[in-house]
C-alpha cells in the first residue's frame, strides 16, 4: 500500500488529470489516472502541485533584525554594510538561531523547503557560523540549508579574512563565497576571486560569489569569475549572484560576456526585490532598473535563479519569505510577460535555483523525494500573479503544513456569494 497518492493534480509542465504516487518519502509513480490504494489521498481538484520553492540567495544570519540597531535611511547597499558591522557586536548566537529558526517557520508555510543562505565569516569568532550551523541540524528534517562561506567585509581586506573563510569550511559550511566589488581596488577583487577559485577547486566546493552588485559598468568582476571556472574546469559549479552591474554595460561587450559566461555554464542568481531597492539609487531620471540581463541570460542557455537575498534586516524592510513574491518582482522587472518567459520566472525559483544548488531528488518524477506543494491556482502563471495560497506542503510524503484557501465572501444582489481570484 502507498503511503499517499496525490490525485487530479496540474503539474507545472501543463500535464492535467495526473496522480502521484508516494512510498517511503520517494515518489514511485507520476502518471495519469493511476488507482491504487493509499494511507494518505490529497485531492487536487485541478489544481497546481509543484515541487518546493527554493531561494538561492538569502542571508538567514540578520533575517527579522530590521531596526537593530538603527534603520537604512538611505536604502544604499553601503549604509546596510555599515549598519550590518554596526550590529554585529550586540549578536548573540541565541538571537541568531531564535530569528532563524522562526524566519525557517515561515518558509515551510510558504512551501520553501530549500535556501542557500550566505553566512558572515568576517568576524574571528565565526559567532554566525555556529548558530547557522546548530540551525542547519535542526531543521534538516523539513528543509534543506545549504551554507555559503561569505567574507562581506572583502576576502582581503583584512589578515584575518582568508583564514576566518578557510575555518568556516572546516566546520562545515558547504559553498565557497566572495565579494570582488567590495575589495579595495579592482586588482584585488580580481585577485580575491582566484584565491577563492582555488581554494573551491581543491576542495571539491561549490562557489557563489556576489559580484558586480553595483551600478558602474566598469565592474567587471563577473569576466574574472568566468575566467577562472574555465581555468580551474569548475563549469557547472560556480554562481555569480546580483550581477547588477550589467544593467549599465555597453552592449557590445555584454554580447562577449554572455558567450563566455555560457561556455564556462556560469550560474546567475538575480534577486529581484533587493537588485529593484538598492540599485539606481545615485541616479535621477531616466532610473536604472537593477536587475541583471535575466531575459538575454536565459536566451544565451544559462540556468538563471532568483533569490528573495533579504528579510526586514539592514537592506530591506519588507519581505515574508515568499518566492512567488520574488517571481512577481523579476517578472515585471524583466519585462517577462509572455508565455513561456512567465513560466520561467516560475522555475527560477524552483527547478533552475535547484539545479544552481545541487539538490539531489529534486522534482516531481519517479525516484524524487516526495517534497510536493500544492498551490490556489492553476498553473504557474496564475500562481505567480496571485501569489497562491500554499494550500499543502509536503516534506518526504508527510504533511507538514497547511493554509485554508484564500476566498472572499460577498453580500452582492445577483452576484455570487464566493470569490476566489482565480481566473
Amino acid at each position: 500500500m502507498l503511503d499517499l497518492i496525490v490525485r487530479n493534480a496540474t503539474l507545472p509542465d501543463g500535464r492535467t488529470e495526473m496522480s502521484i504516487a508516494v512510498l517511503d518519502g520517494r515518489i514511485t509513480e507520476v502518471s495519469k489516472g493511476l488507482d491504487a490504494p493509499a494511507h494518505d489521498t490529497l485531492d487536487a481538484q485541478g489544481l497546481l502541485v509543484s515541487p518546493p520553492f527554493v531561494d538561492a540567495h538569502f542571508h538567514l544570519d540578520s533575517a527579522l533584525s530590521y531596526g537593530q540597531p538603527r534603520v537604512n535611511e538611505s536604502g544604499t547597499l553601503l549604509e546596510g554594510i555599515a549598519l550590518w558591522g554596526e550590529l554585529k557586536p550586540q549578536l548573540t548566537e541565541q538571537t541568531i538561531i531564535e530569528r532563524a529558526l522562526r524566519y525557517c517557520d515561515w518558509a515551510v508555510a510558504r512551501g520553501l523547503l530549500a535556501i542557500r543562505s550566505h553566512v558572515d565569516t568576517s568576524d574571528a569568532s565565526l559567532l554566525t557560523v555556529q548558530a547557522l550551523l546548530e540551525v542547519k541540524r535542526r531543521v534538516a528534517p523539513y528543509l534543506d540549508l545549504q551554507l555559503v562561506a561569505f567574507p562581506q567585509d572583502g576576502l582581503l581586506r583584512s589578515p584575518d579574512g582568508l583564514c576566518n573563510l578557510k575555518r568556516a569550511l572546516d566546520l562545515g559550511v558547504d559553498v565557497v563565497g566572495g565579494i570582488p566589488h567590495f575589495e579595495r581596488t579592482m586588482a584585488l577583487g580580481a585577485e580575491s576571486i582566484r584565491i577563492l577559485c582555488e581554494l573551491a577547486a581543491e576542495q571539491g566546493k561549490r562557489v557563489d560569489m556576489h559580484c558586480d552588485e553595483s551600478d558602474d559598468p566598469l565592474s567587471r568582476h563577473v569576466e574574472t569569475l568566468t575566467f577562472e571556472t574555465q581555468r580551474l574546469g569548475l563549469h557547472g559549479r560556480v554562481t555569480g549572484s546580483h550581477l547588477t552591474s550589467m544593467h549599465s554595460m555597453d552592449n557590445y561587450y555584454v554580447s562577449k560576456l554572455i558567450a563566455l559566461m555560457a561556455e564556462a555554464q556560469l550560474g546567475v542568481v538575480a534577486n529581484p526585490l533587493i537588485n529593484i531597492t538598492l540599485q539606481g539609487r545615485h541616479d535621477g531620471y531616466p532610473r536604472r532598473r537593477g536587475m541583471t540581463r535575466v531575459p538575454e541570460l536565459l536566451d544565451a542557455g544559462l540556468t538563471v535563479a532568483f533569490g528573495q537575498d533579504c528579510v526586514m534586516d539592514p537592506w530591506y524592510a519588507l519581505g515574508s519569505g515568499d518566492m512567488l513574491e520574488v517571481a512577481h518582482m523579476g517578472l515585471h522587472v524583466g519585462q517577462m510577460t509572455g508565455r513561456a518567459a512567465m513560466r520561467q520566472c516560475f522555475e527560477a525559483v524552483t527547478t533552475q535555483a535547484a539545479s544552481l544548488l545541487g539538490l539531489e531528488g529534486y522534482g516531481l518524477a519517479a525516484g524524487c523525494h516526495a517534497d510536493i506543494v500544492l498551490l490556489q491556482a492553476r498553473h504557474p502563471a496564475e500562481a505567480i500573479r496571485l501569489r497562491a495560497t500554499r494550500l499543502a506542503v509536503y516534506r518526504r510524503g508527510k504533511r507538514i503544513s497547511s493554509t485554508p484557501e484564500a476566498t472572499a465572501t460577498l453580500a452582492l444582489a445577483q452576484r455570487p456569494g464566493r470569490v476566489d481570484f482565480l481566473g
